[in-house]
Protein backbone atom coordinates (compact mmCIF):
# COMPACT_ATOMS: atom_id res chain seq x y z
CA UNK A 1 0.00 0.00 0.00
CA UNK A 2 1.73 3.44 -0.83
CA UNK A 3 2.33 5.96 1.70
CA UNK A 4 2.77 8.34 -0.15
CA UNK A 5 -0.20 11.06 -0.86
CA UNK A 6 0.12 11.07 -4.65
CA UNK A 7 0.67 7.47 -5.11
CA UNK A 8 -2.62 7.21 -3.16
CA UNK A 9 -4.79 9.32 -5.55
CA UNK A 10 -2.89 7.44 -8.42
CA UNK A 11 -4.37 3.86 -6.87
CA UNK A 12 -7.70 5.12 -6.36
CA UNK A 13 -8.07 7.23 -9.34
CA UNK A 14 -7.02 3.73 -11.56
CA UNK A 15 -9.62 1.91 -9.54
CA UNK A 16 -12.71 4.44 -10.64
CA UNK A 17 -11.38 4.15 -14.51
CA UNK A 18 -10.92 0.05 -14.39
CA UNK A 19 -14.49 0.40 -13.52
CA UNK A 20 -15.66 2.99 -15.98
CA UNK A 21 -13.99 0.42 -18.57
CA UNK A 22 -15.78 -2.50 -17.13
CA UNK A 23 -19.18 -0.74 -17.51
CA UNK A 24 -18.31 0.15 -21.29
CA UNK A 25 -16.77 -3.64 -22.17
CA UNK A 26 -20.19 -4.95 -20.48
CA UNK A 27 -22.39 -2.89 -22.10
CA UNK A 28 -21.15 -3.63 -24.93
CA UNK A 29 -21.76 -7.39 -24.50
CA UNK A 30 -25.36 -6.55 -23.57
CA UNK A 31 -26.06 -4.47 -26.79
CA UNK A 32 -24.30 -7.74 -28.61
CA UNK A 33 -26.60 -9.45 -26.87
CA UNK A 34 -29.51 -7.57 -27.88
CA UNK A 35 -28.41 -7.42 -31.40
CA UNK A 36 -28.02 -10.59 -31.92
CA UNK A 37 -31.25 -11.28 -30.57
CA UNK A 38 -33.15 -8.72 -32.79
CA UNK A 39 -31.01 -10.12 -35.84
CA UNK A 40 -32.68 -13.81 -34.84
CA UNK A 41 -36.24 -11.64 -34.64
CA UNK A 42 -35.55 -10.34 -38.20
CA UNK A 43 -37.38 -6.62 -37.43
CA UNK A 44 -35.64 -4.69 -40.05
CA UNK A 45 -35.88 -1.48 -38.07
CA UNK A 46 -34.86 -2.99 -34.66
CA UNK A 47 -31.96 -4.48 -35.93
CA UNK A 48 -30.92 -1.17 -37.43
CA UNK A 49 -31.66 0.68 -34.73
CA UNK A 50 -29.52 -1.63 -32.12
CA UNK A 51 -27.13 -1.88 -34.79
CA UNK A 52 -26.25 1.79 -34.75
CA UNK A 53 -26.50 1.68 -31.07
CA UNK A 54 -23.70 -0.47 -31.10
CA UNK A 55 -21.61 1.43 -33.03
CA UNK A 56 -21.96 3.98 -31.17
CA UNK A 57 -20.86 2.79 -27.95
CA UNK A 58 -18.09 0.38 -29.36
CA UNK A 59 -16.43 4.37 -31.21
CA UNK A 60 -17.31 5.66 -27.70
CA UNK A 61 -15.27 2.95 -25.92
CA UNK A 62 -12.89 3.68 -28.33
CA UNK A 63 -12.03 7.08 -27.70
CA UNK A 64 -12.18 6.38 -23.87
CA UNK A 65 -9.69 4.25 -24.06
CA UNK A 66 -11.38 1.06 -22.57
CA UNK A 67 -11.10 -0.40 -25.88
CA UNK A 68 -8.83 -1.19 -27.72
CA UNK A 69 -9.40 0.51 -32.20
CA UNK A 70 -8.45 -3.29 -33.53
CA UNK A 71 -10.67 -5.11 -31.37
CA UNK A 72 -13.34 -2.32 -32.06
CA UNK A 73 -13.31 -2.90 -35.74
CA UNK A 74 -13.43 -6.99 -35.28
CA UNK A 75 -16.66 -6.12 -33.41
CA UNK A 76 -18.12 -3.86 -35.63
CA UNK A 77 -17.44 -5.96 -38.50
CA UNK A 78 -18.80 -8.76 -36.81
CA UNK A 79 -21.85 -6.33 -36.43
CA UNK A 80 -21.95 -5.58 -39.77
CA UNK A 81 -21.56 -9.80 -41.15
CA UNK A 82 -24.82 -10.33 -38.45
CA UNK A 83 -26.94 -7.28 -40.54
CA UNK A 84 -26.21 -7.94 -43.94
CA UNK A 85 -26.70 -11.71 -43.52
CA UNK A 86 -30.64 -10.94 -43.15
CA UNK A 87 -30.75 -11.06 -47.32
CA UNK A 88 -30.27 -6.88 -47.20
CA UNK A 89 -33.33 -6.10 -45.39
CA UNK A 90 -31.09 -3.78 -43.26
CA UNK A 91 -28.48 -1.72 -44.45
CA UNK A 92 -25.15 -1.88 -42.28
CA UNK A 93 -24.11 1.85 -40.96
CA UNK A 94 -21.48 3.04 -43.40
CA UNK A 95 -19.09 5.62 -42.63
CA UNK A 96 -19.23 8.48 -45.38
CA UNK A 97 -16.66 8.20 -48.28
CA UNK A 98 -14.31 11.29 -47.81
CA UNK A 99 -14.48 14.38 -50.74
CA UNK A 100 -12.65 14.21 -53.98
CA UNK A 101 -10.28 17.02 -53.85
CA UNK A 102 -10.94 19.45 -56.63
CA UNK A 103 -8.35 19.35 -59.67
CA UNK A 104 -6.81 22.33 -60.09
CA UNK A 105 -7.03 23.54 -63.39
CA UNK A 106 -3.95 23.57 -65.53
CA UNK A 107 -1.98 26.93 -67.64
CA UNK A 108 -2.00 26.36 -71.42
CA UNK A 109 1.71 27.14 -72.42
CA UNK A 110 -0.11 30.47 -75.03
CA UNK A 111 -1.04 32.23 -71.31
CA UNK A 112 2.66 31.60 -69.95
CA UNK A 113 4.25 33.42 -73.08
Amino acid sequence: MPNIKQQKKRVRTAAEERLENLRYRSTIKTLAKRLSTAAEEGDAASVAAEHRSYVQWVDRAVTRGALHRNAAARKKSQAARLVSGLDGAVAPVAAPEPAAPAKKPRASRAAKA
